[in-house]
Formats: structure tokens, sequence, C-alpha cells
């Protein structure tokens, strides 16, 4: 359930806060309040994309911040598969907006887009104004029966999935295998060309750094050899060297320790320093004569060398990727010199694949055909309930040809609203306000399915006044029995069915325009209706009127 909505500095809104109740939340309010601003934040919380220009004029940044309570498992096993914390079922979304940046937290933790829209449709399904149109498009109605028993349709959706990609790689390996006699011989006589170059060039893994270093030692052996010899010269040559100067430097310490025992540890303190330099001079002495430059040597590493990145250049820019590249074409090779095998096998595998995939398929069909049977009934008595009094609700199968990674099912809603018409496609004849109606009772529908806690319906009403108005406050009203709703409304009938009513309210003075929502106590409620049902001037009828349908709505 949502607890709290929390927006900064987000278009209109300088800074909101509200703080929604259990079952029937009702957002009111004059045409251009605010009211799309404020569902846009919650649906921009949730991961839809946050146009840069939603910043309020003359700020550096907006926030909003989403709080949820929830007993969700799928929640709990989300989190924890982020290894998010979640604890007492709180979570804290909040997505922080700049110029340049968007951040994303999930309990204090920063999470991916793509997490956010992972987690978001566990914790609350939003249907926005423009998604009523959806039910127009039948591939959508495939999707709203896999929800419905999601748990035993998902699945096998995969596995087909799954079977579908590896029927189109297979199909695209034999298209690609379709060449003649002479190309696939000169494929093969190209292949054999870069096999046999790889193979006598005998690659040692590692080989080219190795090399890299002998060459760079053996390309400055001289300017090494000078500076060596220098540095031994410095430390054991002619009279004045570092070694004959600290020899002289431990006899007059002999003299001084013969006259000062105290001096005896400075005496073997320069002693160490004497043999380290002896020993060092010894190393020294055998890096120099080891540092004879071969010229012989030098032309032989730079050849290697040269083969070595002659190679990476055509085949990968390093031994393993060259490696790599001789076993596939080694493979390659043997494909083709084998060629009608090969063929043949291709097409063994894509027989047995796609006869896998038929059974899957089949599986999808069975499965979205049982549960059309109890989800026709439903929406049918849904659809009544809404004031769709000789409805005739159906849902017709057909099979394509072609495959797809959802099965070859092809699903489309059939519609009667009217005595005396055969159903036909729901495209075809529904209008704005039976669309809204529909969508609502498969909402509703599936909220039961999924577990869904919190519905949002923005301006569910388009289309519908009078007595079907008031079929939909009763629905919304049976709905939010079972899950919290949220409902943007510019109908009295539907709004005065309310637990909670909220006025989104737009004022302005010379500087800048706010958005702004209430929590309306029962009073300021009825005042709202009576808006809602008289315009501009409220009479005491119109408030008496309000009054009444606040109090029949409570029965």
């Amino acid at each position: 359930m949502l607890i709290n909505l929390h927006v900064k500095n987000l278009a209109l809104i300088e800074e909101t806060e509200v703080d929604f109740t259990d079952h029937l939340n009702i957002l009111t309010g004059e045409t251009g309040a605010g009211k799309s601003i404020l569902i846009g934040s919650i649906q921009s919380a949730l991961g839809a994309k946050i146009p840069k220009d939603m910043i309020r004029n003359g700020c550096d940044s907006a926030l909003i911040e989403l709080i949820f309570h929830t007993k969700s498992e799928a929640v709990r096993k989300k989190m924890e598969e982020f290894e998010i914390p979640f604890e007492d079922g709180e979570i804290i979304i909040s997505r922080r907006i700049t110029n340049h940046r968007v951040i994303n937290k999930v309990n204090d933790i920063s999470v991916t887009i793509g997490r956010l829209k992972e987690l978001s449709p566990l914790l609350l399904d939003l249907s926005g104004q423009h998604e009523n149109q959806l039910l127009l498009k039948p591939q959508n109605h495939l999707k709203i029966i896999d929800s419905y028993h999601r748990n035993l349709i998902t699945p096998i959706k995969e596995k087909t999935a799954s079977l579908y990609h590896e029927y189109q790689e297979l199909r695209q390996t034999l298209s690609e295998q379709n060449m003649g006699e002479e190309q696939r011989i000169r494929e093969m006589e190209f292949l054999k060309y870069e096999i046999q170059e790889i193979e006598e060039a005998n690659l040692q893994s590692g080989e080219d750094e190795t090399l890299e270093a002998q060459y760079q030692k053996v390309s400055h052996a001289r300017e090494i050899l000078s500076d060596c010899s220098a540095v031994h010269e410095m430390t054991a040559g002619q009279s004045g060297c570092a070694g004959d100067l600290i020899g002289s430097a431990v006899q007059k310490l002999y003299t001084v320790e013969s006259m000062d025992a105290g001096a005896k540890g400075l005496t073997e303190q320069l002693q160490t320093i004497d043999s380290l330099l002896n020993d060092f001079n010894r190393e020294l002495s055998g890096y120099i004569d080891s540092m004879e430059f071969d010229g012989e040597q030098f032309a032989e590493l730079e050849d290697r060398l040269n083969l070595i990145n002659h190679l990476k250049a055509k085949y990968g820019d390093s031994i393993e990727k060259i490696q790599k590249y001789h076993d596939d074409s080694v493979e390659k090779y043997e494909k083709l010199s084998n060629y009608e095998e090969y063929i043949s096998k291709i097409k063994r595998e894509l027989s047995k694949v796609r006869e896998k995939l038929d059974i899957q398929c089949d599986k999808l069909t069975s499965l979205r055909k049982d549960a059309a049977i109890p989800l026709t009934q439903l929406i049918k008595e849904a659809l009544r309930d809404l004031n769709f009094l000789d409805v005739e609700f159906e849902i017709a199968f057909e099979q394509s040809a072609q495959y797809s990674p959802h099965g070859r099912d092809t699903v489309c809603f059939m519609i009667s609203t009217n005595p005396g018409q055969t159903v036909r496609p729901l495209h075809e004849i529904a209008s704005g306000g039976e669309l809204s109606r529909i969508m609502l009772a498969i909402k509703s529908i599936l909220a039961d399915e999924e577990g869904i806690e919190t519905l949002i319906f923005d301006e569910i009403d388009t289309g519908i006044s009078g007595r079907t108005a008031q079929k939909v406050s009763e629905r919304l009203a049976c709905i939010a029995k079972k899950r919290q709703v949220i409902a943007i409304t510019h109908l009295p009938q539907i709004a005065a069915m309310a637990d909670a009513h909220y006025l989104i309210e737009k004022t302005s003075d010379s500087n800048s325009t706010i958005s702004n929502i209430y929590l309306l106590t029962e009073e300021e409620s009825v005042k709202e209706l009576a808006r809602m049902l008289g315009g501009v001037r409220i009479t005491d009828a119109v408030l008496q009127n309000a009054r009444e349908m606040r109090t029949l709505a409570k029965q």
C-alpha cells in the first residue's frame, strides 16, 4: 500500500506531501490544477522517464519520494534478489532529478532504472488516461489472459520463448549455409590458408608479453651497459670510489672503538654496509657480463614480434583470440569438408526443436483457453456491475502459422453491448466511455489474481455520466474494500464514495504558480462535491444535494 507521497520542485509543485489511507482515496480539483502532475510524479518515481524541464523554474533539482508498506511475498523475494534491506514491510523509493543526472534509491540503496522498473509492478498498478487505448490492440488481449493465470502460463511462455530463439538461430544458420560447390571450395581454401598460417606460427600463451620484455631489454642493451658500468665505477672502481671510502671509514672506526668501546655499534653498522656494498658490486658485475649485445638474438626477437603483431592485426588483438579464431576456423573447415552431413545435422536439429516448440505452443494454447473460461465469466459479471446490462463477451482464439516468442495464439476480445447484436471485435465498436469501464473491470480482476495491493486510476470516468457513473463509483468502492485505490475523477458520483477525499488546488501570484494537495474534512468534502455538481454558483439546494450524495455513499 502507498502510505506517503512527497514531491518537491517538480513543475507546478513547490513542495507537497500527502498521506494516503486504506481503501478508496479520491483526488479532485479544477482542470489544470495539477492532478496529472501528481499522478505523473508517482509514475516517474516508479521508473518512468523524467523530462529535465519538469524541474521547477529557478531550482537546481527535484525530488520524488514514495513510501510503501507491503505484505507481498513477491516484493520480499525481489528485495532479497536485489540485496536491499527490507524490514517490517517498508519500502522507500526516491528519485532526485538534476540537470545532469537522476539518482534512484530504494531503502537508501542506489539502484538502476532497470531494477526500479522490475520492482514497481509488484507494488502498484497505475492506469493512466491513455491506457484504455491499449484495449484497441488485440495483441494486448493476449497479455491480459497471460496475466490472469500468470503462475501457470509464465513458465511455459519462458520455455516457448527459449525454444523459439533456438529455432530462429537454427533457421538463420541453415539459410547462411546455402552455397554452391564452387563457393564452398573457395571458402575451404581460404580457411585452410588461415589455419596453416596460425599453426606454422606455433604461438604459445603469454609469449608476446615475454618477448616484448626481452625486446625492450636487448634493444636498450648499450644504454643499460653504459649506465651500469658508470655505477660500478662509482661503487667499486678506482681510488675514491664508494667501496674504498667506506673501507677507510671502517678502519677509522676500529681506531675509535679501541679507545671507546661505545663506538662498537657504529663500527658494526658500517661493516654491514661495507658487506652489502661488496655483495651489490658482485651482482652488478654479473648483470653487466650478461648484458653483452647479441645482434643475431635481437634480429630473431624482432622477427618473431613482427610475426605475432601481424597475426594480431588479422585475427585478434591477443594470442588467446588468435587461437580462438584458429579453433573456429578449424570447426568451419570440418563442417564444409562434410557439408552434406553438416546440413543434414542442422535440419535434424531444426526438426527436433520445432517438435518441442509445437508441444510448448499447444500447452500454451490449452492453458490460455482454460484461463479464458473463468476470465470471460468474470469480465461479463464485472461489466454488468458497470451498467452493461445486456452485454455479451467472448474471447476468440486463432492460431497463426508463424511462431513467435509467445507461441502461435492470436486472441481477440469480442463484445456486444446491445441486445440482438452479435459479438464483434472490441476495437471495432467500443466507445471511449465503454473502454474506460472495460479497463476498470479487467484491472480489478487482474488485481485479485496478482495480489496487487494498490490500484491507481487517472480519470477512469472518461466518457461516462449519470447511472453509469454511479455504477462505476460502486465498483470502485467494492474494489477498495480489499485493497487501496487511488483515483482522480471529475464526477461527483465517484468522489462521494471516497474514504479519504483530497483536493488539488492551484494558486497564483505575480511571481509564481503553485499546486498543492489537501486532505478534506467531511464538511470540506461536501463543499467540493457541491462545486463539482453546481459549477460556479453553489446554492443551498446544491449543497444539500451534495450532502445527501455523501450520506447515501456511506450506507
